[in-house]
C-alpha cells in the first residue's frame, strides 16, 4: 500500500522519526491534547484567518476530500481572476501540503506564504515552508518567493480594528529554502524508509522529545524517573547531566564527591541522600523578620493572547483578569479574603488595579511567590500612568517568598523545582490542588476564555466562575499556610 504523508507529519519526522512512525501507524498511543493545547491550536487558526485580510479577494479551498481539494486548487490556479488562494492543496511523490496563502503576483508568478503565530522565524519553520515549496513547485507552479508571516511583537493596538499590515511581518525565506533542498531529499527518504518498517525505529529519548515541541508520545519513551535521578537536581545544566551519564551516573547517590555542583545542587543532593528536609533556620528567621503587619498574600491570573484585545496592548502582553488577596492584621489573627474576577468581555484592567489598590491598603508587607505580580502591575502602570505612584508604593511593599525558599529550604519531594506546586505538597501535605476543576494557570486562562466569550449557559458560567475563584484563592491561602509552616520551623 502506498503511503502519503502530510506536511505536519513530515515536520514531525524532522523532529523524530519514531514520532512520525507512531503518528502514521499507531496514533492511538498519543496523549490527547488538553484544553491549553487546544487553545493554542485555536489561536493559530484565528491568526491564520486574520492574515487573509492581507490578500483581499482571496478564495479558500473548502472541499473535504483531498482529491477534490487538489482539483479545486488547480482550477483556482488556472483562473487568473483569483488574486490569492487560501488552503490550497498539492501532492507530489506521496507528500500532501495545504498552503496557508498562495498570492498571485502581477507577473503571474506566485508567492507562497506560511502563517505562524510566533513573533519570529524559528528553525523548525524552515522545514515547514521548505517542504511546501518543494511540493508546490514540483506540482507545476512557478514560485517567485517563499515567505513566512509572523506576529510583530511591537504592534500596539489602538482599540479600533486590528491593523493586519502592522500586526504581521512577512519574511522572505526563499534563499534559505533553496539551500535546504538536499537536506529535504535526505529527510524524505528517511521518512518513507521508516514508514515501511514493521515497527517503530529504536531511537533513544533526548532533547528532541521536547524540542521544538513536546512530543505527544513523550510518555511512551520517557517513563517516570526514579526519585533519586540526577535530573531532579535544581538547575542542572544539560552538559553536566550528559557528563554524569557518560560516567554511568544516573542516581544522585552515585555522584562523585569531587563533581562540580552549585551550593544549591549540593544541598539538594544531600537531602535526597538523607531523605530529610533541610532548613537554614537562622537565615529563615532573618528573612521572615522583615515582614511587617498587616500581611497581605497576593496572586494574579492572566492571559497573553497573540492578538491584543484592548487599547495600548501589544501581541502576547499579559492581561491580568483575576486576583486573590488574603490578609492578616496581626500574628495569629484570622485571615480575610478579597478577590476580583472579570466576568465579561470588557477591558478589566482599570477595574482590576482600582480594586487591588483598595484591597491592599497603604501599609504592611505584601507576600507573593515569584516576580510575576510585580511585572504585571508595572504593565498596568504603563497603561494607566495615573496609578504610577500607587503602584510604586505597592511594589515597595512586596515580599517575594520564592527566593527565601530557594536559599533557605529544600525537601527531597521538591524534585528540583521550587514552584509553589512542588513546594506546597512537600511542606504542607494536607493542601492539594488535586481534584480542583481549575488546577493551574494555563487551565485558568482557558476557563476565563470560555467565560468571556459568552458561549456557555448560566449554569456553566456559574461553575466556571466558582472554579476560577477557588483556584486563585487556593494560591494565596497556600502562601498563608506556607509562611505559617516556615515560621514554625524550630530554631
Amino acid at each position: 500500500m502506498s503511503i502519503r504523508i502530510s506536511k505536519s507529519k513530515f515536520v514531525a519526522g524532522c523532529q523524530c522519526l519514531k514520532r512520525l512512525y507512531w503518528q502514521v501507524h499507531e496514533p492511538e498511543l498519543a496523549t490527547q491534547p488538553d484544553g491549553a493545547t487546544e487553545a493554542i491550536m485555536q489561536q493559530g487558526h484565528d491568526v491564520g484567518m486574520l492574515a487573509r485580510r492581507l490578500f483581499p479577494g482571496g478564495v479558500e479551498v473548502c472541499e473535504r476530500s483531498l482529491d477534490q481539494a487538489i482539483r479545486a486548487t488547480r482550477e483556482l490556479v488556472a483562473n487568473r481572476e483569483v488574486p490569492a488562494i487560501f488552503e490550497g492543496v498539492f501532492e507530489h511523490d506521496g507528500v500532501l501540503v495545504r498552503v496557508d496563502v498562495l498570492h498571485r503576483r502581477r507577473d503571474k508568478r506566485w508567492r507562497l506564504i506560511e502563517v505562524k503565530s510566533s513573533t519570529q522565524v524559528k528553525e523548525e519553520h524552515i522545514d515547514d515552508v521548505g517542504i511546501q515549496s518543494r511540493v508546490v513547485s514540483r506540482s507545476g507552479l512557478d514560485l517567485a518567493s517563499v515567505c513566512l508571516a509572523h506576529i510583530n511583537r511591537n504592534y500596539v493596538f489602538d482599540g479600533g480594528s486590528i491593523d493586519v499590515r502592522r500586526l504581521f511581518k512577512i519574511r522572505n525565506l526563499t534563499r534559505r529554502v533553496l539551500r535546504l533542498q538536499p537536506k529535504l531529499t535526505f529527510q524524505l527518504r528517511a521518512a518513507f524508509t521508516v514508514l515501511s518498517m514493521p515497527k517503530a525505529p529504536d531511537i533513544a529519548p533526548g532533547k528532541h522529545c521536547t524540542s521544538p515541541v513536546t512530543c505527544e508520545f513523550f510518555d511512551c519513551c520517557n517513563p517516570p524517573l526514579p526519585d533519586d535521578h540526577i535530573g531532579y537536581l535544581p538547575r542542572l545544566h544539560a552538559s553536566a547531566e550528559e557528563e554524569l551519564e557518560e560516567m554511568g551516573v544516573e542516581s544522585i547517590h552515585d555522584i562523585p564527591d569531587d563533581f562540580e555542583l552549585s551550593e544549591i545542587q549540593r544541598r539538594a543532593a544531600a537531602c535526597v541522600k538523607s531523605g530529610e528536609p533541610w532548613f537554614d533556620r537562622e537565615g529563615l528567621k532573618a528573612e521572615l523578620a522583615k515582614l511587617e503587619y498587616p500581611l497581605f498574600f497576593m496572586d494574579f491570573e492572566s492571559v497573553n493572547h497573540c492578538v491584543p484585545l484592548f487599547a495600548g496592548m501589544r501581541p502576547y502582553d499579559q492581561l491580568p483578569f483575576q486576583y486573590s488577596v488574603h490578609s492578616q492584621k496581626e500574628p495569629g489573627a484570622a485571615t480575610e479574603h478579597h478577590e476580583f474576577l472579570a466576568t465579561d468581555a470588557n477591558d478589566p484592567r482599570r477595574q482590576f488595579i482600582s480594586s487591588l489598590c483598595a484591597a491592599l491598603g497603604e501599609s504592611g508587607s505584601i507576600v507573593v511567590y515569584s516576580s510575576f505580580e510585580s511585572q504585571r502591575i508595572s504593565d498596568l502602570a504603563s497603561w494607566f500612568p495615573e496609578f504610577t505612584n500607587r503602584i510604586g508604593a505597592i511594589q515597595a511593599r512586596l515580599f517575594d517568598l520564592l527566593p527565601v525558599v530557594r536559599e533557605h529550604v529544600y525537601h527531597p519531594a521538591f524534585a528540583g523545582s521550587y514552584s509553589v506546586k512542588s513546594v506546597l505538597p512537600a511542606l504542607v501535605p494536607d493542601m492539594t490542588y488535586d481534584g480542583m476543576e481549575v488546577a493551574n494557570g494555563q487551565a485558568a486562562g482557558v476557563a476565563w476564555g470560555l467565560l468571556i466569550r459568552g458561549t456557555v449557559d448560566a449554569v456553566e458560567r456559574g461553575k466556571i466562575e466558582k472554579a476560577l475563584l477557588d483556584y486563585c484563592g487556593q494560591d494565596t491561602l497556600a502562601m498563608v499556610r506556607l509562611l505559617k509552616m516556615l515560621r514554625a520551623v524550630p530554631m
